[in-house]
């Protein structure tokens, strides 16, 4: 997850036209192309684009429509979105699934987080899950265990409002493996600790 210094994913007003918020770009600059990127992102964006058997993801992240389905919308990526594995889209409203070029297809799951994690970790056997997004998705999958890794890019920014990733979340529970950093990002892989005993 890319964030901000005080813990923004998204910045404020989410919209069609602001998809991440206003400024929430400012976050994602170490992999969409900015001339100051150096190789700690582009090692970064390989943990990022890494390919997984399957992923999970809220609404919110596929796409700007609330509410009953009354719209032929796709998703944010075009004809072949960057997944090339099956998407479980976390909604209140049923949706047929939806085939996409590449081998994504999103599949829409209304049971709740706990429905789509066990669906995607059926689909994805062996390969791994990822949680694509975006904040209230993390939350869900930290606050269901389900989370062995987790990296963090932290822009050197401050958004000041919009959506944080960590609200409401009460332990941790990892340990950094891995740091690399850029004038863009500081790049943190963090696993799940080990149990003390004692």
């Amino acid at each position: 997850m890319s964030l901000s210094l005080d813990g923004f994913v998204a910045g404020p007003d989410q919209s069609r036209d602001d998809p991440l918020g206003k400024r929430g770009i400012e976050v994602h600059t170490w992999h969409i192309g900015d001339p100051r990127a150096t190789e700690a992102d582009e090692t970064a964006t390989g943990w990022l684009m890494r390919p997984r058997g399957a992923y999970v993801m809220g609404r919110n992240m596929f796409g700007p429509v609330r509410g009953v389905w009354d719209e032929d919308w796709r998703g944010w990526w075009g004809a072949e979105p960057p997944y090339h594995a099956p998407v479980f889209v976390l909604t209140h409203h049923a949706h047929a699934p939806i085939e996409m070029e590449g081998g994504t297809t999103f599949h829409f799951v209304t049971e709740g987080f706990d429905a789509a994690y066990a669906q995607a970790r059926e689909t994805a056997g062996d390969r791994g899950v990822d949680i694509a997004g975006g904040a209230s998705t993390v939350r869900q999958a930290l606050d269901a265990g389900v989370v062995d890794e987790l990296t963090l890019d932290i822009a050197p920014t401050l958004l000041g409002a919009g959506e944080r990733l960590f609200d409401g979340v009460d332990s941790f529970g990892f340990e950094p493996v891995e740091v690399l950093h850029s004038p863009l990002a500081t790049h943190i892989r963090y696993r799940r600790a080990a149990a003390v005993s004692g």
